[in-house]
Protein backbone atom coordinates (compact mmCIF):
# COMPACT_ATOMS: atom_id res chain seq x y z
CA UNK A 1 0.00 0.00 0.00
CA UNK A 2 1.27 3.24 -1.15
CA UNK A 3 0.90 6.55 1.69
CA UNK A 4 -1.26 8.90 0.90
CA UNK A 5 0.08 11.69 -0.38
CA UNK A 6 -1.26 15.31 0.45
CA UNK A 7 -2.20 17.98 -2.50
CA UNK A 8 0.51 20.09 -2.45
CA UNK A 9 -0.42 24.01 -2.34
CA UNK A 10 -1.38 25.97 -5.79
CA UNK A 11 1.85 28.31 -5.07
CA UNK A 12 1.84 29.67 -8.39
CA UNK A 13 -1.81 30.27 -9.00
CA UNK A 14 -1.46 31.87 -5.19
CA UNK A 15 1.21 34.32 -6.30
CA UNK A 16 -0.44 35.30 -9.56
CA UNK A 17 -4.14 35.98 -7.59
CA UNK A 18 -1.76 38.34 -5.32
CA UNK A 19 0.37 39.66 -8.11
CA UNK A 20 -2.07 42.93 -8.42
CA UNK A 21 -2.70 43.48 -4.76
CA UNK A 22 0.96 43.37 -3.95
CA UNK A 23 2.36 45.80 -6.72
CA UNK A 24 -0.85 48.26 -5.95
CA UNK A 25 1.01 48.25 -1.98
CA UNK A 26 4.27 48.60 -4.04
CA UNK A 27 2.85 51.34 -5.76
CA UNK A 28 1.70 53.29 -2.84
CA UNK A 29 4.94 52.67 -0.38
CA UNK A 30 6.46 54.23 -3.91
CA UNK A 31 4.66 56.94 -3.87
CA UNK A 32 4.71 57.32 0.31
CA UNK A 33 8.56 57.13 -0.09
CA UNK A 34 8.70 60.00 -2.84
CA UNK A 35 6.62 62.07 -0.42
CA UNK A 36 8.43 61.71 2.54
CA UNK A 37 11.87 61.91 0.78
CA UNK A 38 10.82 64.97 -1.52
CA UNK A 39 11.31 67.69 0.73
CA UNK A 40 15.13 66.69 2.02
CA UNK A 41 15.80 66.27 -1.64
CA UNK A 42 15.09 69.68 -2.17
CA UNK A 43 16.54 70.82 0.69
CA UNK A 44 19.58 69.07 -0.42
CA UNK A 45 19.14 70.20 -3.89
CA UNK A 46 19.02 73.93 -3.11
CA UNK A 47 21.99 73.88 -0.94
CA UNK A 48 24.02 73.84 -3.55
CA UNK A 49 22.12 77.07 -5.60
CA UNK A 50 22.22 80.95 -5.46
CA UNK A 51 19.57 82.74 -4.05
CA UNK A 52 18.63 84.00 -7.55
CA UNK A 53 18.63 80.31 -8.67
CA UNK A 54 16.33 79.27 -6.07
CA UNK A 55 14.02 82.09 -6.65
CA UNK A 56 13.62 81.62 -10.20
CA UNK A 57 13.47 77.69 -10.28
CA UNK A 58 14.07 76.59 -6.54
CA UNK A 59 12.60 72.29 -8.34
CA UNK A 60 15.82 72.99 -11.07
CA UNK A 61 18.76 70.69 -10.84
CA UNK A 62 21.82 72.44 -9.53
CA UNK A 63 23.78 71.87 -12.54
CA UNK A 64 25.95 75.32 -12.58
CA UNK A 65 29.33 75.82 -10.66
CA UNK A 66 29.29 73.63 -7.18
CA UNK A 67 31.08 76.22 -5.75
CA UNK A 68 28.21 78.23 -4.99
CA UNK A 69 27.30 75.67 -2.84
CA UNK A 70 30.45 75.03 -1.00
CA UNK A 71 29.91 79.36 -0.73
CA UNK A 72 26.75 78.73 0.68
CA UNK A 73 28.27 76.39 3.77
CA UNK A 74 31.00 78.71 4.68
CA UNK A 75 28.31 81.65 4.43
CA UNK A 76 26.07 79.62 6.89
CA UNK A 77 28.78 78.44 8.87
CA UNK A 78 30.46 81.76 9.16
CA UNK A 79 27.12 83.25 11.00
CA UNK A 80 27.86 84.41 14.32
CA UNK A 81 26.83 81.88 17.07
CA UNK A 82 26.55 78.88 14.98
CA UNK A 83 29.02 76.99 16.56
CA UNK A 84 27.62 77.27 20.06
CA UNK A 85 24.16 76.59 18.49
CA UNK A 86 25.65 73.30 17.68
CA UNK A 87 27.24 72.98 21.05
CA UNK A 88 23.52 73.67 22.66
CA UNK A 89 21.74 71.64 20.16
CA UNK A 90 23.79 68.63 21.10
CA UNK A 91 23.32 69.26 25.06
CA UNK A 92 19.84 69.89 24.96
CA UNK A 93 19.06 66.80 23.34
CA UNK A 94 21.66 64.69 24.95
CA UNK A 95 20.45 66.02 28.53
CA UNK A 96 16.33 66.05 27.57
CA UNK A 97 16.69 61.86 25.96
CA UNK A 98 18.97 60.99 29.09
CA UNK A 99 16.07 62.79 31.48
CA UNK A 100 12.84 61.32 29.77
CA UNK A 101 14.19 57.83 29.76
CA UNK A 102 15.24 57.76 33.11
CA UNK A 103 12.35 59.11 34.69
CA UNK A 104 9.86 58.06 32.89
CA UNK A 105 11.02 54.24 33.24
CA UNK A 106 11.27 54.97 37.24
CA UNK A 107 7.38 56.15 36.74
CA UNK A 108 6.10 53.55 34.70
CA UNK A 109 8.17 51.32 37.26
CA UNK A 110 6.04 52.71 39.88
CA UNK A 111 2.87 52.80 38.31
CA UNK A 112 2.30 49.13 36.97
CA UNK A 113 4.07 47.41 40.63
CA UNK A 114 2.11 49.94 42.88
CA UNK A 115 -1.80 49.04 42.14
CA UNK A 116 -3.54 51.75 43.67
CA UNK A 117 -6.09 54.53 42.77
CA UNK A 118 -3.31 56.94 42.70
CA UNK A 119 -1.03 55.19 40.12
CA UNK A 120 -4.16 54.72 38.44
CA UNK A 121 -4.58 58.32 38.26
CA UNK A 122 -1.87 59.53 37.18
CA UNK A 123 -1.07 56.81 34.31
CA UNK A 124 -4.05 58.03 32.83
CA UNK A 125 -3.38 61.66 33.31
CA UNK A 126 -0.20 61.08 31.52
CA UNK A 127 -2.07 59.27 28.58
CA UNK A 128 -4.76 62.18 28.28
CA UNK A 129 -1.76 64.53 28.06
CA UNK A 130 -0.59 62.73 24.84
CA UNK A 131 -3.59 64.01 22.81
CA UNK A 132 -3.38 67.55 24.16
CA UNK A 133 -1.98 69.51 21.27
CA UNK A 134 0.86 71.91 22.02
CA UNK A 135 -0.80 75.12 20.59
CA UNK A 136 -3.27 74.44 24.13
CA UNK A 137 -0.78 74.97 26.34
CA UNK A 138 1.78 77.02 24.68
CA UNK A 139 1.09 80.74 25.95
CA UNK A 140 0.54 79.40 29.49
CA UNK A 141 3.72 77.66 29.15
CA UNK A 142 5.80 80.25 27.89
CA UNK A 143 4.21 82.37 31.01
CA UNK A 144 5.29 80.14 33.53
CA UNK A 145 8.78 79.56 32.03
CA UNK A 146 9.40 83.28 32.03
CA UNK A 147 8.21 83.30 36.12
CA UNK A 148 10.50 80.22 36.67
CA UNK A 149 13.43 81.52 34.87
CA UNK A 150 13.42 78.74 32.35
CA UNK A 151 14.79 80.77 29.75
CA UNK A 152 18.32 78.23 29.84
CA UNK A 153 19.22 74.91 28.69
CA UNK A 154 18.78 73.35 31.97
CA UNK A 155 14.95 74.97 31.60
CA UNK A 156 14.34 73.97 28.66
CA UNK A 157 15.53 70.21 29.53
CA UNK A 158 12.80 70.14 32.23
CA UNK A 159 9.84 71.42 29.97
CA UNK A 160 10.74 68.32 27.09
CA UNK A 161 11.27 66.51 30.37
CA UNK A 162 6.85 67.38 30.70
CA UNK A 163 6.21 67.12 27.31
CA UNK A 164 7.87 63.82 26.59
CA UNK A 165 7.03 61.75 29.30
CA UNK A 166 3.43 60.76 27.83
CA UNK A 167 4.35 58.64 25.31
CA UNK A 168 7.46 57.32 27.09
CA UNK A 169 5.68 56.44 30.37
CA UNK A 170 2.36 54.70 28.04
CA UNK A 171 5.44 52.58 26.39
CA UNK A 172 7.63 51.49 29.40
CA UNK A 173 4.28 50.73 31.46
CA UNK A 174 3.36 48.16 29.10
CA UNK A 175 6.81 46.91 28.63
CA UNK A 176 7.00 46.35 31.95
CA UNK A 177 3.54 45.08 32.42
CA UNK A 178 4.96 41.94 30.22
CA UNK A 179 7.14 41.38 32.62
CA UNK A 180 6.99 38.14 35.21
CA UNK A 181 6.76 39.22 38.87
CA UNK A 182 8.08 36.15 39.47
CA UNK A 183 12.02 37.62 38.04
CA UNK A 184 11.61 40.63 40.66
CA UNK A 185 10.59 37.96 43.52
CA UNK A 186 13.66 35.60 42.69
CA UNK A 187 15.96 38.78 43.12
CA UNK A 188 14.52 39.79 46.05
CA UNK A 189 15.16 36.23 47.59
CA UNK A 190 18.35 36.65 46.56
CA UNK A 191 18.79 39.94 48.77
CA UNK A 192 18.28 42.70 46.01
CA UNK A 193 16.61 45.89 47.68
CA UNK A 194 13.77 47.40 45.77
CA UNK A 195 16.05 49.74 43.90
CA UNK A 196 18.92 47.20 43.07
CA UNK A 197 15.91 45.45 41.79
CA UNK A 198 14.73 47.93 39.71
CA UNK A 199 18.60 48.56 38.15
CA UNK A 200 19.38 45.06 38.16
CA UNK A 201 16.51 43.39 37.14
CA UNK A 202 14.14 45.74 35.22
CA UNK A 203 16.17 48.54 33.42
CA UNK A 204 18.03 45.93 31.67
CA UNK A 205 15.08 44.26 30.25
CA UNK A 206 13.54 47.42 29.22
CA UNK A 207 16.36 48.14 26.72
CA UNK A 208 14.33 47.72 23.87
CA UNK A 209 11.77 50.35 24.82
CA UNK A 210 14.28 52.57 25.94
CA UNK A 211 16.42 52.52 23.04
CA UNK A 212 13.01 53.66 20.89
CA UNK A 213 12.00 55.96 23.26
CA UNK A 214 15.16 57.35 23.30
CA UNK A 215 14.84 57.69 19.55
CA UNK A 216 12.31 58.90 19.03
CA UNK A 217 12.57 61.96 21.54
CA UNK A 218 16.28 62.84 20.01
CA UNK A 219 14.34 63.23 16.81
CA UNK A 220 11.24 65.52 18.23
CA UNK A 221 13.97 67.30 20.51
CA UNK A 222 16.73 67.97 17.80
CA UNK A 223 14.68 69.00 14.91
CA UNK A 224 11.97 71.52 17.52
CA UNK A 225 12.06 74.88 16.37
CA UNK A 226 8.73 76.04 18.13
CA UNK A 227 9.50 75.05 22.24
CA UNK A 228 12.99 76.53 22.34
CA UNK A 229 12.55 79.85 20.06
CA UNK A 230 9.05 80.78 22.56
CA UNK A 231 11.23 79.83 25.82
CA UNK A 232 14.29 80.69 25.16
CA UNK A 233 14.25 83.36 22.08
CA UNK A 234 16.57 84.67 19.80
CA UNK A 235 18.38 87.31 21.74
CA UNK A 236 19.82 84.91 24.12
CA UNK A 237 23.37 83.25 23.18
CA UNK A 238 21.43 79.40 24.08
CA UNK A 239 19.95 79.13 20.69
CA UNK A 240 19.33 75.73 18.61
CA UNK A 241 20.24 75.30 15.59
CA UNK A 242 16.92 75.21 13.96
CA UNK A 243 16.38 78.80 15.88
CA UNK A 244 19.71 80.37 14.43
CA UNK A 245 18.58 79.18 10.96
CA UNK A 246 15.60 81.84 11.43
CA UNK A 247 18.32 84.56 11.92
CA UNK A 248 19.02 83.83 8.39
CA UNK A 249 15.86 86.44 7.28
CA UNK A 250 16.56 89.77 7.40
CA UNK A 251 14.28 92.85 9.09
CA UNK A 252 13.05 93.64 5.37
CA UNK A 253 12.19 89.83 4.68
CA UNK A 254 15.14 89.68 2.68
CA UNK A 255 16.56 85.94 3.31
CA UNK A 256 19.43 84.13 2.30
CA UNK A 257 17.81 80.94 1.16
CA UNK A 258 21.13 78.96 -0.74
CA UNK A 259 22.78 79.37 3.10
CA UNK A 260 19.60 78.41 4.74
CA UNK A 261 18.95 75.60 3.17
CA UNK A 262 23.32 74.55 3.57
CA UNK A 263 22.58 75.03 7.56
CA UNK A 264 19.55 72.85 7.12
CA UNK A 265 21.88 69.88 5.53
CA UNK A 266 24.26 70.34 8.39
CA UNK A 267 21.15 70.08 11.08
CA UNK A 268 18.90 67.25 9.75
CA UNK A 269 22.31 65.44 8.74
CA UNK A 270 23.31 64.31 11.85
CA UNK A 271 19.74 62.62 13.18
CA UNK A 272 19.51 61.51 9.84
CA UNK A 273 22.38 59.29 10.65
CA UNK A 274 21.36 58.78 13.82
CA UNK A 275 18.24 57.24 13.05
CA UNK A 276 19.86 54.99 10.34
CA UNK A 277 21.85 53.40 13.03
CA UNK A 278 18.78 52.89 15.39
CA UNK A 279 15.94 52.02 13.24
CA UNK A 280 16.23 48.40 13.65
CA UNK A 281 15.09 48.95 17.60
CA UNK A 282 12.10 51.09 16.44
CA UNK A 283 9.66 48.53 15.51
CA UNK A 284 10.77 46.09 18.29
CA UNK A 285 10.21 48.94 20.84
CA UNK A 286 6.85 50.17 19.66
CA UNK A 287 5.69 46.36 19.76
CA UNK A 288 6.88 45.74 22.98
CA UNK A 289 6.12 48.76 25.08
CA UNK A 290 2.36 48.96 23.30
CA UNK A 291 0.35 45.47 23.32
CA UNK A 292 -0.38 45.64 26.89
CA UNK A 293 -0.61 49.32 26.91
Amino acid sequence: MTAPTLDKPHTKERSTSRGPAALFIYAVLAFLTLVFLGPIFFIFMNAFKNKLAIANDPFAIPLGDMWVGLENFVTGLMRQGFGWAIVWSFTITILSVIAIVFFSALTAYYIVRVKTWWTNALYYMFVFSMVIPFQMVMFPTVKIADMLNLANPIGIVVLYLGFGSGLSVFMFVGFIKSIPLEIEEAAMIDGCSPLQNYFRVVLPMCKPTAITVAILNAMWVWNDYLLPYLVIGLSTRYKTIPVLIQSFVGSHGNRDMGAMMAMLVLAIIPIIVFYMSAQKYIIEGVAAGAVKG
